[in-house]
């Protein structure tokens, strides 16, 4: 699996969002923006996320590395360090 396939995975799952992934085919690193978010606690966010994954989360990603935000705490933080190795 590579990251891009992850990426289109998580936008059809959660259309309001914006996806950025990297990794090197077992261990992937991803930062998912999305309002869809809003009102949500980050592990709900997070269940979302790995929802959307389902059975590639078991048989071929063997680490994720999650961060969520809103569209709002995107805009605060933006994370200018993930989004250079992308």
């Amino acid at each position: 699996m590579d990251p891009q396939e992850i990426k289109s995975i998580i936008e059809k799952a959660i259309p309001n969002s914006t996806v950025f992934v990297r990794g090197d085919g077992v261990h992937f690193e991803a930062t998912v923006i999305s309002s869809d978010f809003e009102g949500k606690t980050l592990v709900e966010q997070h269940q979302m996320v790995y929802n959307s994954l389902g059975e590639a989360m078991r048989e071929q990603i063997h680490a994720l590395s999650l961060k969520t935000y809103t569209p709002k705490q995107w805009e605060k933080t933006k994370d200018k360090e993930f989004l250079q190795g992308v």
